[in-house]
């Protein structure tokens, strides 16, 4: 073969890869990303500024938190909607705990082990019982939530320290970057290497694609999943910390209805809901796309009840519209196969 025909041929090959790689769902919502951004601060009063880019980050850091240790659950095949119950429980116990004299450093750490230990039962649940995550979850949602209206009751608490309340709602100097952000980046990251560059993430995936399978090649699938609950319910916990300082509300209803955005959030960024497939930069992609959705309508003075209606709609396509593509490319696959087999 010439050197000219090996270089049309690798240029060729070139071009494969990069449709291939544009055709992916991670591609196609990181696309649609960027086009809701571009065009909402072109058509909606004060989406473009600084000011509102701070308040957008600070609206997601609840939703990309929980998202991560979610990801890292639905990918095994399981679920936990019992993360904004347990941010609820969390905040409940700090404004209670911050009544009886505690310190807020003492405070946050006892929030973060009380989300690991709603996380551990969870698992146990799940892993130890056999029972299905969904059902398990959902009891555990309304159980969680109760216990939070148990410890704090219909009434709040608000006279936390401005170090703490500042910081969180603050930003970097005097520039509009959040300092939330920071968090976000180092979470994300750690998360994301977990996930895509450790042995340990690898087995996530083959969890979520054979759950037997990969017992019998020596994966602990039970101490995997009851640990990735921990984690979920350690950092619904810190999120339930954060949220409260941000709104300098300790309150039992904190949180509620969190989880629909999260799970929204995750299915749109292309985790199977059936496990085994996703990425970390697709669920930080659809994390971004429902927050500016989101942010777009309130700044266009959408009552809530439509926010919910948004965000229910992209669950449902989010889980939809990854089934008729795979269904589409395998009808096409299949064409192209017969039509190579008759010539």
């Amino acid at each position: 073969m010439s050197d000219l025909a090996r270089g049309g041929k690798q240029k060729d090959n070139a071009v494969l890869e990069v449709r291939r790689r544009l055709a992916t769902w991670d591609s196609i919502i990181v696309l649609l990303t960027v086009f809701v951004l571009v065009v909402a601060s072109f058509s909606v009063t004060n989406f473009g500024t600084s000011r509102n880019f701070t308040f957008m980050i600070l609206d997601l850091l609840p939703i990309v938190l929980v998202a991560l240790p979610m990801t890292f659950i639905i990918v095994t095949g399981e679920i936990d909607l019992s993360v904004a119950s347990t941010l609820g429980l969390a905040s409940s116990i700090m404004g209670y705990l911050w009544n009886q004299g505690l310190s807020i450093e003492s405070i946050i750490p006892i929030c973060v082990v009380v989300g690991a230990v709603l996380g551990a039962i969870n698992g146990f649940l799940v892993t130890g019982l056999g029972l299905p995550s969904l059902a398990v979850t959902i009891g555990t949602l309304a159980l969680y939530r109760g216990l939070a209206f148990v410890v704090l009751g219909d009434g709040a608490v608000a006279d936390f320290p401005f170090t703490y309340t500042g910081w969180v709602t603050g930003t970097i100097g005097d520039g509009p970057v959040p300092n939330v952000l920071v968090l976000i980046l180092v979470l994300a990251a750690i998360f994301g290497v977990i996930l895509h560059a450790t042995p340990f993430g690898r087995s996530l995936f083959a969890i979520g694609a054979n759950a037997q399978a990969a017992h019998f090649s020596g994966i602990r699938v039970a101490r995997t999943k009851f640990w990735l609950y921990v984690v979920s319910g350690a950092v619904a916990g810190l999120v339930g910390v954060l949220w409260t300082l941000r709104y300098s509300s300790a309150r039992a209803d904190n949180g509620a209805g969190l989880e629909l955005a999260v799970v929204a959030a995750v299915l749109l960024g292309g985790v199977s809901i059936f496990g085994g497939k996703g990425s970390l930069p697709g669920v930080l992609a659809g994390v971004v796309l429902l927050a500016a959705l989101q942010n777009a309508l309130r700044l266009q003075d959408v009552s809530g009840q439509a926010l919910n209606i948004v965000t229910g709609a992209l669950l449902v396509l989010s889980v939809l519209l990854p089934n008729i593509a795979t269904s589409i490319r395998t009808t096409w696959q299949r064409r192209k196969l017969r039509r190579a087999a008759t010539v």
